[in-house]
């Protein structure tokens, strides 16, 4: 039995990366993602959604409920018409009651409740709907959801360097290539780092938007267990080094909140170390202490170190 979502929570998601890129930018050669402007790192909400995604599919896959829906190879409109199928409605035949509209959601043009019914199978089935939402008006028409956790973009503390460097590969594809190597093998290539970057993130859960989707307690755990676990399964080479360092939660004691988000996080500081000049490890940084953050806060709220 699902327990509903009562609080309100804010969270600050701390990560790093050494030697890796976190998030490449096609449009930008796949290099790390950069702030023009103050060179500091980027990493997409988009970006940690996925992994996310992919630590709860790997982790809990089999389970009812915990279906993905954004994931590697996914037909979107042959999910939602399964949704449909599971709801015994056929999207070929004509609706029976007139409020479904003239037509069947088949093309998109559904009203009513038979899209309702759907849009609760979809957050039923699928963890990432009910916890980010998403758009399924394509095709076979679920409607909308607004998920009840929101993540911005993460930043990093300092500004980054991106670095790329040249790599040789003692084999070639074709016999064409190999032929114009002149007996030479190697190909080169080229590879995108960030030496060290200490990253932010912030994170926001709605128990209004958590009544519309079904995102429980159980499912919040879940959350928090993927944010602190998801880069250990993610590795790879072009990642390097990747680690949640902290997750520091802000629960509220009521639905609507007891002080703004970024009052909360303001208390909360990382500063580089007086006697370092290039940060290389999250040690090389000084984040406010538990027990200080926890003196200052506002009434009603309580902060969980993870």
């Amino acid at each position: 039995m699902a327990t509903e979502l009562k609080n309100r929570y804010d969270f600050m998601l701390v990560f790093d990366v050494k030697d890796g890129n976190p998030n490449g930018d096609p449009d930008a050669g796949n290099l790390p993602r950069v702030d023009s402007e103050t060179g500091e790192g980027l990493v997409t909400d988009v970006c940690l959604k996925r992994k996310v995604r992919n630590y709860v599919q790997l982790t809990k896959g089999t389970e009812a409920g915990y279906d993905i829906f954004i994931k590697e190879k996914a037909i979107l409109n042959k999910e939602i018409e399964k949704a449909y199928a599971d709801l015994s409605i056929d999207l070929s035949k004509p609706p029976v009651d007139a409020v479904d509209g003239k037509k069947r959601n088949k093309e998109g043009q559904g009203q009513g409740g038979e899209v309702q019914q759907a849009r609760a199978k979809m957050c039923e089935t699928y963890f990432d709907i009910r916890t980010f939402g998403a758009v399924m008006s394509t095709g076979a028409n679920a409607g909308q959801v607004r998920g009840p956790v929101q993540i911005t973009f993460a930043r990093s503390v300092d500004p980054v360097v991106t670095l790329e460097h040249s790599i040789t590969r003692m084999a070639v594809a074709t016999e064409a290539e190999a032929e114009k190597q002149s007996g030479d093998n190697r190909t080169m290539g080229r590879k995108n780092t960030v030496p060290y970057g200490l990253y932010v993130a912030y994170g926001f859960v709605s128990p209004a938007l958590a009544a519309q989707t079904g995102f429980s307690e159980e499912d919040l755990e879940t959350l928090w267990t993927a944010l602190v676990n998801m880069f250990d399964q993610d590795h790879s080479a072009a990642r390097g080094m990747m680690a949640t360092q902290k997750l520091i939660i802000f629960k509220h004691d009521s639905a609507l909140g007891n002080a703004p988000s970024h009052k909360l996080f303001d208390l909360v500081k990382i500063t580089k170390r007086p006697d370092v000049t290039v940060p290389r490890k999250f040690a090389d940084y000084k984040l406010t202490d538990v027990a200080a953050i926890r003196s200052a806060l506002p009434s009603g709220v309580e902060v969980i170190e993870k």
